[in-house]
């Protein structure tokens, strides 16, 4: 059976996990995402004065990591949760962050220098129309950004296996965890995924894979 990946229910989902978002990012990772992040974000070479969109902006880490490793950008933060919006603009209270929807872009043809989304495509359920999104507001030359899970099986089934045992000892709800661990198995490789970029436009620059496999970032150029 494949995930629910209806906008409102998403919505809804992240709306009542963000309280403990981030605690339980740190918990399942074991504190390793921030460091990934900010090694994929490194890879950009994000050039100053550049413009960034940062889709699925979630509580603002990829919106952060940027505006310190390269502080002389712009750069907008979008997302579907107002709850996790509320805990973004905590996190950068001079940053701009938006709701929207990744499918529905509202901003102009050719805007961004870079666009990012970090482990949110794999929770849009028309991802073909959001890739034409990103690509229409995308600049000539402009460089797309996606970091999600990968294709490394072995530990992949040791992840599937840990985090509900995390997510118990830690008294949340486990059916919002289930649907993280369905969405992951169900994802595209990022082979596939390079392919599926590949149609809709886009041209491959690099792949890099993180803890044996378990996280993976694609870059891709308009």
């Amino acid at each position: 059976m494949s995930c629910d990946k209806d906008p409102k229910k998403i919505k809804e989902m992240f709306d009542e996990i963000s309280p403990y978002y981030d605690q339980m990012n740190n918990k399942i990772s074991l504190g390793t995402h921030y460091l990934i992040k900010i090694l994929a974000i490194k890879k950009l070479g994000i050039k100053p004065r550049s413009t960034i969109l940062d889709l699925c902006c979630g509580t603002g880490d990829f919106s952060k990591i940027i505006s310190k490793i390269s502080p002389k950008t712009k750069v907008i933060g979008l997302d579907i949760s107002e709850n996790m919006l509320k805990l973004a603009k905590n996190k950068n209270p001079k940053m701009c962050f938006l709701k929207g929807d990744c499918t529905e872009l509202a901003f102009k043809d050719n805007e961004f220098d870079y666009i990012t989304i970090g482990f949110g495509l794999r929770n849009i359920q028309n991802r073909s129309q959001a890739l034409s999104e990103i690509y229409r507001t995308l600049k000539t030359d402009g460089k797309f950004l996606h970091l999600d899970f990968g294709n490394s099986k072995f530990i992949g089934k040791i992840f599937d296996i840990l985090v509900p045992i995390i997510v118990k000892f830690s008294g949340k709800n486990s059916d919002n965890y289930k649907y993280l661990l369905q969405s992951k198995n169900e994802f595209p490789t990022p082979d596939e995924l390079i392919s599926e970029f590949e149609t809709h436009g886009f041209k491959y620059i690099s792949k890099q894979d993180y803890l044996f496999g378990i996280i993976s970032a694609q870059i891709m150029k308009k």
